[in-house]
C-alpha cells in the first residue's frame, strides 16, 4: 500500500492507513486535530469543516485518497494565522460563540467566504456560512463577527 501524502497545517505528512478512510477520522484520530468535529457524518452540519487547498470542505464526506498531494488546514493551522487574529478579536467583540462546537467551522467558512468577497454583504455572509449549523447564537452574532472582521481587516482578504 502506498502512502498518501498531503500538507496539513502547513508541514507535509503521509498516511499509510486505507485510501477509504474518512479524513474527519484521521485528523482526529491519527493527527490530533480535535478542532475537527463529528456532527452529523452525512456533510450537513459544517462541524468538520476543514479547507482543502482554500476551499471550505466538510471532512466527513472525503476518503483520504481524495486529499493526495493536496493542502488541508484545520483551526489547528489557521489559529496561528494574522487572519485568525482578526476573526477571534471580532467573534469575542460581539459573544459570537457560545458553547463553541460549530465555532471552528465557522471561522474557517469566514475565512473561506472573505477570501473570496472581502467585503461582503449581510446576505453574502448568511449564505456563506449557510453550510454551517449553530444551536446557541441564532447566527445574528456570527453574521455580525465576520462583518466586523471584513472591516477590521482591511487588506488581509
Amino acid at each position: 500500500m502506498n502512502a498518501i501524502c498531503f500538507t496539513l497545517n502547513g508541514l507535509p505528512v503521509s498516511y499509510e492507513g486505507s485510501a477509504a478512510d474518512r479524513l474527519l477520522e484521521v485528523l482526529r484520530g491519527t493527527y490530533r486535530c480535535t478542532s475537527v468535529k463529528c456532527g452529523c457524518k452525512e456533510g450537513e452540519c459544517g462541524a468538520c469543516s476543514v479547507l482543502i487547498d482554500g476551499t471550505l470542505i466538510n471532512s466527513c464526506c472525503v476518503a483520504m485518497g481524495a486529499v493526495e498531494g493536496a493542502s488541508v488546514v484545520t483551526m489547528e493551522g489557521f489559529r496561528e494565522t494574522e487572519r485568525f487574529s482578526v476573526l477571534e478579536k471580532a467573534f469575542a467583540s460581539v459573544s459570537a460563540v457560545q458553547c463553541g462546537f460549530c465555532i471552528p467551522g465557522m471561522v474557517l467558512a469566514a475565512e473561506a467566504l472573505l477570501s473570496k468577497c472581502p467585503h461582503p454583504t449581510e446576505e453574502e455572509i448568511r449564505e456563506g456560512l449557510s453550510g454551517n449549523l449553530c444551536r446557541c447564537t441564532g447566527y445574528n452574532a456570527i453574521v455580525n463577527a465576520v462583518s466586523i472582521a471584513a472591516k477590521e481587516g482591511k487588506g488581509l482578504w
